[in-house]
């Protein structure tokens, strides 16, 4: 019985194949809660065979090259290469942008009954990359095979979270989401990353400002990771270190001594430049204070350059999030 499995992240789904578990495990490392969402045809042409499609908007551009034409798979599409499986697996962790991955394959699969019909789910709750051969040669996370119920849910969360507008994400909290589990703390986890009401900020930048708060602390000390104090997984590194960014180094910040940046790989390949941003001591500016203790308002001083699913906030479409009531506030 061939096994063909679907992961989210290279350094797990590369675990993953060395311990024998499948005949082929794909990563899928498309982030889907930072910057623009693909266009219509580029989210039509991402499971198809290999044409055209640029680097990055093919779904098999995060596998080594060597892996895929070791099995055959080098340029297929999702649907032929799913065929020629007996069965297709599909194991996500539960951050956000995993949750989503789901969403965007269930999706597609839901216009092929035969490629449905043989995946199935497995939801993981350990990180897979951090075990070692004989722990992962053990995994079996229970399956959930797919019926119609969860390719419909899986359907309109994709495209509420597609939408122009955060409002039909919000209204899947009114449905029934027992037939995908997690995508209600999907659904939350993202929305509170919208503006707050009072403050203009997301949980994670008001998790790297209460983190910053007691002074002494150095950029690293508020990125997530294992056994880190920043416990939020909805944005990976890259995105945490932009964020950080974009309290340090806009009009009138709430974070100062950040050496230097922006936060880039140009920035990385300079060992003197990554030096200095690694000792930067980050105290809160005034701004800062006052936006966290609920005072101020950070985008009322600076600008907001990035995007929420399909939805493109700016100074005069800023949709914000009211945590409390669990609502969401239209621009004025």
């Amino acid at each position: 019985m061939t096994r063909l499995i679907v992961k989210t992240d290279a350094s797990s789904a590369g675990a993953l194949q060395r311990a024998g578990l499948a005949d082929l495990v794909i990563a899928i490392e498309r982030r889907l809660v930072w910057a623009p969402l693909p266009s219509d045809a580029e989210i039509e042409a991402f499971f198809a065979p290999r044409t055209t499609q640029p680097s990055g908007l093919h779904w098999l551009d995060d596998t080594p090259s060597w892996r895929l034409e070791e099995s055959g798979a080098k340029g297929r599409g999702l649907i032929a290469l799913s065929a020629e499986h007996d069965s297709v697996e599909l194991w996500m962790g539960p951050e956000p942008n995993a949750q989503l991955i789901l969403l965007w394959l269930l999706d597609h699969c839901s216009s092929e009954s035969v490629a449905a019909s043989k995946t199935v789910m497995r939801h993981l709750d350990i990180a897979v990359g951090d075990a070692d051969p004989e722990q992962l040669a053990k995994l079996s996370p229970s399956a959930v095979t797919l019926t119609q119920n969860y390719l419909e849910l899986a359907g309109r969360a994709w495209r509420a979270y597609r939408a122009p507008t955060p409002q039909s994400w919000l209204d899947l909290l009114k449905a029934d989401l027992n037939w995908l589990p997690r995508l209600g703390q999907c659904a939350v986890d993202l929305l509170e990353e919208l503006p707050r009401v009072i403050t203009g900020l997301g949980t994670t930048e008001t998790r790297i400002l209460e983190l910053i708060a007691p002074g002494n602390v150095q950029p690293f000390d508020v990125f997530p990771g294992h056994q880190k104090r920043n416990e939020r997984r909805v944005f990976d590194y890259w995105e945490v270190g932009a964020l950080l960014d974009g309290l340090a180094r806009c009009p009138v910040p709430a974070v100062s001594g950040l050496e230097e940046g922006p936060f880039s790989l140009d920035l990385h390949n300079d060992a003197l430049r990554h030096a200095r941003y690694k000792r930067s001591r980050l105290p809160l500016t005034e701004l800062g204070k006052a936006a966290l203790a609920g005072e101020a308002d950070f985008h009322r001083h600076n600008p907001i350059h990035r995007w929420w699913g399909g939805t493109e906030p700016t100074g005069e479409r800023l949709w914000r999030w009211d945590r409390e009531s669990r609502l969401l506030v239209a621009p004025a």
